[in-house]
């Protein structure tokens, strides 16, 4: 994990959260300042709104991404999103580009990118809105011509997050466009479901599933996440994931 938080409870918290999982904090810099934070309203139907305040993810330079060099470059994959400077998640890519390792970009919060970004992003996962501010349109398109325009400004392959359909994928790895549909579970808390989602393709793929089964296994990770609330907290293991899969057969 690369990031910074603040020099507050906030910090402590999500240090010491992720080191009970066992992840590597040694590139997780505490600053001065407060951590950033995120308010989440949740609707009825398990929708949410979101108020972030970037606070320490908004210190993260490109000399970070420079300092874990050599982390990055042991990864057999590296996976981003927009919470932290534009800048930096672009040498971010440059980085993984030169490595030839493969990035996987979650473009959130929504923004439009740099072509030179996006040429050096293997997987771009936007949703539906992310995916309209991405190509600068207001109106719905299908599925195949939003993903072929996407692909048009540069990334190697796309999946587009269609919430509880499910995602469809196309790209220079994926040999025919497919749509893969999600199981259909009550969605209590959607808080953190594309993360969810991107987490779990970043592991599948890495252990030498195909881009289409990555993505089954990880839309059954999204979908468990969305029957369970908060962000962290609503994300499941992967005895879960597999148990969910199993009765799905």
């Amino acid at each position: 994990m690369i990031g910074r938080v603040g020099a507050d409870s906030f910090g402590e918290v999500l240090r010491n959260a992720l080191i009970v999982e066992g992840i590597d904090t040694s590139t997780v810099v505490t600053v001065e300042g407060p951590s950033g934070v995120a308010a989440i309203t949740v609707a009825a139907d398990g929708t949410n709104s979101i108020v972030v305040t970037p606070a320490a993810n908004a210190t993260l330079q490109p000399a970070d991404i420079a300092a874990a060099r050599n982390q990055i470059r042991k990864a057999s994959i590296v996976l981003a999103q927009l919470e932290t400077p534009l800048e930096t998640i672009t040498a971010l890519a440059q980085e993984c580009r030169e490595a030839k390792i493969p990035l996987i970009l979650d473009p959130a919060p929504a923004q439009p990118l740099p072509l030179e970004l996006l040429r050096s992003v293997t997987w771009l996962t936007p949703n539906e809105s992310e995916t309209r501010t991405l190509l600068g349109r207001t109106t719905v398109m299908t599925e195949a011509k939003a993903a072929e325009r996407l692909l048009a400004l540069g990334a190697r392959n796309v999946i587009l997050k269609l919430g509880p359909r499910g995602v469809y994928l196309a790209g220079a790895d994926v040999p025919t466009p497919a749509f893969v549909p999600s199981p259909d579970l009550r969605a209590v808390d959607t808080t953190a479901a594309g993360d969810c989602f991107n987490g779990a393709f970043a592991v599948a793929l890495t252990e030498g599933r195909s881009p289409v089964e990555a993505a089954g296994f990880a839309c059954a990770a999204a979908a468990l996440s969305i029957t369970r609330t908060g962000a962290q907290t609503g994300m499941p293991y992967r005895s879960d994931v597999n148990k969910l899969l199993r009765s799905l057969t």
